[in-house]
């Protein structure tokens, strides 16, 4: 079984990245190289990972991470790589948290050592559910897992958004307030509306996308709620797992202050899409894992509050991901490695689950 060839993730050369991260280490670590340099095949498409090891008597720590943001030449996801962000949204979270956060080692805002910034922290050991092929087919390590195993770490995963949500003060998070007026629902959708307009600038628009937009207009929230720190992209294929009990909690550049559903509501949608796309290859996949009700009750069961208007934030957070895959199958046209077909729409993998949402017939 397979599906389409996966996009490239980097332009980079890794000989090159090599000897210019030694060089920088150089700076921070007398006498420190850096080796074993690799990059990891979940690298994604928006900021990159190197894993590498230090070669000193005396490092801080011997295996590493190193996220990367984008090179601004090569086509990137998305228009703004804010890595200082990111390193402080994880500081924020190991203080006032127990979440599993790697710790943070160096922040490197200058362009000219590896050409973009970076920041390096600890490298975890464990094993992530992978999207390419998806966890959902058969074969991979939490497919393959007992009903009980999968639920552990199920409960331990809806577990961290619970603690997250809980546990940050949000007047420690202003800084990932996100710009604009209004609520900081309507900041966070005018966001995602911006970054549309960004990635359709000179190409076909999408139909779809937008008439998602103006059906989520149909199921405003009455009562959006509070804003919490939100983790952005909260999914179990961002997190590293002992086990079944998460080690690492990663990937943090779409956080941001939004009321707690936004988070769910990517948890509850990104496994569905997973789902879907498995079904559509004629398999099971695993119906009953990550299910929205499930993830709702557990959720609310944590942390006393029981997620509302879900329909609204299952339909954002598809939304939300057919903008990133049009940009990716933009940037895969960019490279040659597609070609734009008439209906920008079927570019969109999920355009027949993000349809249905719109018509108010995917969940029924």
């Amino acid at each position: 079984m397979t599906t389409a060839p996966r996009p490239r993730t980097t332009t980079r050369d890794l000989k090159e990245l090599t000897g210019r991260l030694t060089g920088w280490l150089a700076t921070r670590l007398p006498g420190a190289r850096a080796v074993n340099v690799t990059v990891p095949e979940s690298n994604g498409m928006s900021s990159e990972t190197l894993l590498f090891d230090i070669e000193h008597p005396e490092p801080p720590v011997r295996t590493c991470a190193l996220r990367l943001a984008a090179d601004p030449a090569a086509y990137t996801v998305f228009p703004v790589y804010d890595m200082p962000r990111q390193y402080r949204t994880m500081r924020l979270v190991a203080e006032h948290t127990d979440l599993p956060v790697p710790r943070v080692l160096w922040l490197e805002e200058d362009s000219g050592p590896l050409g973009a910034p970076f920041f390096v922290m600890d490298r975890i050991a464990g094993r992530v559910p992978p999207d390419v092929m998806p966890y959902t087919y058969e074969g991979n390590w939490l497919h393959e897992a007992s009903d009980e195993e999968r639920e552990l770490l199920e409960s331990a995963s809806i577990g961290l958004l619970a603690r997250l949500h809980d546990q940050v003060p949000v007047k420690e998070a202003d800084f990932l307030s996100l710009m604009g007026d209004g609520s900081p629902l309507r900041r966070h959708v005018e966001a995602q509306h911006a970054y549309y307009e960004w990635v359709v600038d000179g190409l076909s628009r999408s139909p779809l996308i937008e008439s998602a937009f103006g059906r989520l207009d149909d199921l405003w929230p009455r009562d959006e709620g509070e804003a919490v720190l939100n983790w952005g992209d909260a999914r179990i294929g961002n997190v590293i797992y002992d086990g079944f009990e998460p080690a690492a909690v990663l990937d943090w550049e779409m956080a941001a202050l939004a009321p707690r559903e936004v988070d769910l509501g990517w948890t509850v949608y990104l496994h569905r899409f997973f789902q879907d796309l498995t079904v559509s290859f004629g398999q099971a996949g695993l119906p009953d894992f990550l299910r929205r009700d499930r993830v709702e009750r557990r959720y609310a069961e944590l942390t006393g509050h029981t997620p509302r208007d879900m329909d609204f934030y299952t339909l954002y957070a598809a939304l939300r991901h057919a903008i990133v895959m049009l940009r990716i199958a933009y940037r895969q046209a960019h490279f040659g490695e597609v070609t734009v077909p008439p209906d920008p729409d079927t570019l969109i993998l999920h355009h027949g689950s993000l349809r249905a949402m719109v018509q108010g017939s995917y969940w029924s």
